[in-house]
Order: C-alpha cells, then structure tokens, then sequence
C-alpha cells in the first residue's frame, strides 16, 4: 500500500503530512497507524524541538473512516483514537497544527489535542457526529476542555459548519489568520517554539496539560466504549450508509 503520510525534518521541526486525499484524510487504519509511528519517531529524535502536523489537499481531516466502520465496527478504532489524543498531549515536544479547508469530527480531536493550532479564517470545521446518530465522545475529551462550554454546546448539540475565525473566538484554536499568511504565521510560531531547550518545553507542556491528560485517563474508557456502541447502532448505520451512498 503507498504511504498515507509523509515525515520531514529541517531546522528542528518534524513536519508531518497527511496525504490520504482519496477518503479526504479520513482516520483509516492506515492513517492512524502511520501517523502514531511518525509521531514516536519525532518524540525519539533529540534533533527534533517542535512537531508540525498538517494536510495535503482540500480537507485536513474528514474524521472516522466510515467505509471501515460501517464494515468492521469501531470498538479497536476508537481506542485507537483515544490513544492517539493522548500521545499528542503527552510528548516532551510542542505539537502545532496547521489547518486549510475542511476539518471535521475526529479530525477536530487532533486539533484539540494539539499544543497550538493555526488556521486560516475561512477553514471550515463541523462536529457532525449528531447528524448521523453519533456523539463527539472520543474526542470530547479533548474538544471540550479547549473550547468555550458555550461554544461546545452549540457545535456539538448542533454539528453545522463554523469558520476557522470563530473556531478561533470558541478557544479550539490558537490563532485565525487569511489564508495568504498561514504558512508565515506557521513558520514563525514553529521557529520561535524551536528555540525553546528541551527541558524547558518537556516541563512546561507536562505542566499545561496536566488536567487535560487526567481528562484522558479518567474518561478514555467510557468514551471509546460509548463511540463503538453508536457506530454499531442501527440508527447510525442506516444513516452512514446513506451519507456514503450520496458521497458515490
């Protein structure tokens, strides 16, 4: 199988692309299993500081993988997707992320689970998990402790689509920028975080994600556990199978 995701390092930084344009950066299994490694690999080598994470194409990331889901269930899925969330916050190393065009469901846990997200302002971002008989659980552990409790409610009770400059104002990421000063904006924040030591930027990220990774350990169980038993539901496999006819 041709790789899904693509792993560079230049001048401190791992840049780690997601390249699965086909399914829209959908989190198959291969996906999921090829970005784990890049981001083991990233937090194994000294010469990396900062880990940057972004998309080829129109779609950073599409969510769950529905073709596998509506297949082979999700119950090992979404433990994988817990797990994922957790490596993220817990690595020694500042995680970025940068985000163009459509990010949705599952995808919005990468975001969240990040140290610090640029977007650019008309970046598209829906929680649709509601739409089709779903719950956001799996990545409320993250979603939710970033954004504001109103702005989870609305977009989560609701699953429509919101821009990346209101994505900004809710807390779910860092910064908004026009899409022409994204890559600057991303270059500079990803330069001034390298000169960080190791040291420095290992404790004061175990130190910020702290209540966020006892969040994790706390809930993780019950949320992959409550994911799995949605996506194996009738109601939400006739409504996957629908949306996936409409997408042929």
């Amino acid at each position: 199988m041709s790789e899904l995701v693509r792993y560079d390092v230049s001048d401190a930084v791992a840049t780690i692309t997601l390249d699965s344009q086909h399914n829209r950066n959908a989190l198959s299994r291969q996906l999921v299993t090829e970005l784990f490694a890049h981001l083991e690999a990233a937090e194994a080598d000294d010469a990396v500081r900062v880990v940057l994470v972004r998309a080829e194409g129109r779609v950073f990331c599409s969510g769950a993988d529905l073709s596998e889901a509506t297949s082979e269930g999700m119950e090992v899925g979404a433990r994988r997707i817990v797990d994922l969330q957790r490596l993220i916050a817990t690595m020694s190393k500042p995680v970025v992320v940068r985000l163009l065009g459509a990010v949705r469901a599952g995808g919005i846990g990468i975001v969240a689970a990040a140290d610090i997200a640029i977007t650019a302002e008309d970046a598209t971002f829906a929680l649709t998990e509601v739409k089709l008989g779903l719950a956001a659980a799996i990545i409320s552990l993250t979603v939710h402790h970033r954004m504001n409790p109103r702005a989870a409610a609305l977009t989560t009770l609701g699953g429509e689509v919101f821009t990346g400059a209101e994505a900004a104002s809710y807390g779910l990421v860092t910064k908004a920028v026009p899409v022409e000063a994204l890559d600057d904006e991303v270059a500079k924040v990803c330069a001034s975080l390298a000169t960080g030591s190791p040291q420095g930027l290992r404790e004061s990220k175990r130190i910020l994600n702290r209540e966020l990774v006892a969040r994790i350990d706390a809930h993780g169980d019950e949320m992959a556990t409550l994911s799995a038993k949605l996506f194996a539901s009738d109601a939400a496999r006739e409504a996957m199978t629908a949306f996936l006819s409409r997408k042929k």
